[in-house]
């Protein structure tokens, strides 16, 4: 499979991270936020603890209307710092308040193994919730009093506001709730974009083409979404600005393939053929054509770029078989990254940090993701024993990776930590599921 996508494509002619997610802050979602402000607080550990260890106590909520919010938003903050893989939920214990005045009980906290605890109250104010939640270390010190509010119908999205705030109080990062995956599915039979919150939920359709859509590759600002369509009969580039919804169509003899863009600018890079010979070049948003990056014998594809956008990862048959390269964008020079593997293609440069990531097959047949330093240094060997995985695309912050894989059968998409801890299916849902884009989007 993995060699086919190549060929098919020459044919035609075409230890755990500690950090938690990029916060997007819900720019669509009118909600409030009341803050006591509070120093920035870093939870010590204890030595060899991989999770902070959470007393996640129920919301309180008096009336029948108020308790059904209590326990959606219980699910929703329950759910979100479970998916994180950074906190250790605990059961509260049952004399966690005082008999006589109902205190909270910190020692009866601390004796079950807990750094935090976690309590909530949610009440109705103007027919809305409104959920005020209060942190604690086991010390009795109070680390957050916050307030959100919403609407009843934007209770998960409430719940998740909390998350994303708890884990920075507690980490000093962002963190990924808010996040979008835009992905490619033929549920409807044909290969159409669609696009789900960081965890699965919220499943949207993007494209109705009713043909073939690939490749979907987000900016890191979340405003603009390329792809190769092939509504007209052959390979195009559709540039999607997402707050106006104009596309431009980048129609160019040849192919126009696999878009990557450069952080910081409205550029993409993609793969044409202009000239004969598959090149990558940058494009502007607006379709137009910006300049020539690689200039070699073989095919070019796949472009991914370093943070500050000024060295490009591509795959290159130029010395034989699919290996990835980088070159620096001001001088021009290229070097090969890989050497190991019989084929290695797909590269995701981190958003954060110079590691790559990249999938290539092996002597056995399986096609596995490797994590790799810019320099060639530190390779790491990410998935195994579980047939075909590909795709790699890093959350936001660089602490996790979106990839698909045929483990369970069909193609469907699968999360990890960036160290290749903790895989786990990312959603339920018909037809098969590849090329994963995880980016903040508007």
């Amino acid at each position: 499979m993995f060699n086919q996508s190549f060929d098919n494509m020459r044919n035609t002619r075409i230890p755990i991270a500690r950090i938690i997610f990029a916060l997007c802050c819900m720019l669509t979602l009118p909600l409030t936020l009341r803050a006591e402000e509070v120093k920035e607080y870093i939870v010590i550990r204890k030595q060899g603890a991989e999770k902070i260890a959470i007393v996640l106590d129920k919301t309180t909520a008096k009336g029948d209307r108020e308790s059904e919010w209590g326990k959606s938003l219980d699910s929703t903050i329950k759910g979100g710092l479970d998916y994180t893989g950074f906190f250790n939920l605990l059961s509260a214990p049952l004399n966690i308040r005082n008999a006589q005045d109902g205190a909270i009980n910190f020692g009866a906290i601390s004796s079950v193994g807990s750094d935090i605890y976690v309590t909530g109250t949610v009440s109705r104010k103007s027919g809305a919730p409104n959920l005020d939640m209060h942190v604690y270390d086991i010390t009795g010190k109070q680390l957050l009093n916050r307030t959100y509010t919403g609407t009843d119908k934007q209770l998960r999205e409430i719940g998740l506001r909390f998350c994303a705030d708890l884990v920075e109080l507690l980490t000093g990062k962002k963190s990924v709730f808010g996040t979008k995956i835009v992905f490619v599915s033929n549920r409807t039979g044909a290969k159409e974009l669609y696009m789900c919150d960081f965890d699965g939920q919220e499943v949207e359709q993007i494209t109705n083409t009713r043909s073939i859509s690939l490749t979907p590759a987000v900016s890191q600002d979340g405003k603009y979404l390329a792809w190769t369509d092939y509504t007209s009969g052959r390979p195009d580039l559709y540039i999607k600005n997402l707050a106006t919804k104009v596309t431009a169509v980048v129609r160019k003899p040849g192919v126009c393939i696999d878009p990557g863009w450069v952080p910081g600018t409205d550029e993409c890079a993609t793969t044409l053929s202009i000239d004969g010979d598959q090149e990558i070049y940058l494009i502007r948003a607006d379709g137009t054509l910006s300049r020539r990056l690689t200039k070699s014998k073989g095919i070019d594809v796949s472009p991914t770029f370093s943070p500050q956008g000024s060295r490009m990862a591509f795959v290159s048959t130029r010395e034989g078989r699919p290996h990835i390269f980088i070159q620096d964008l001001k001088s021009g020079a290229v070097h090969r990254l890989t050497f190991s593997g019989n084929y290695n293609t797909q590269p995701a440069w981190s958003p954060v940090s110079d590691k790559i990531l990249y999938s290539s097959m092996q002597k056995n047949g399986e096609i596995n993701i490797f994590m790799i330093n810019a320099d060639g240094t530190g390779l790491l060997q990410l998935t195994s024993g579980t047939k075909a995985n590909e795709y790699p695309s890093w959350s936001p912050d660089g602490s996790m990776v979106v990839f698909s894989s045929n483990r369970q059968g069909r193609r469907k998409l699968f999360i990890m930590n960036s160290d290749g801890t903790n895989q786990r299916p990312l959603l339920q849902m018909d037809g098969e599921q590849q090329q994963p884009s995880w980016s903040i989007l508007k």
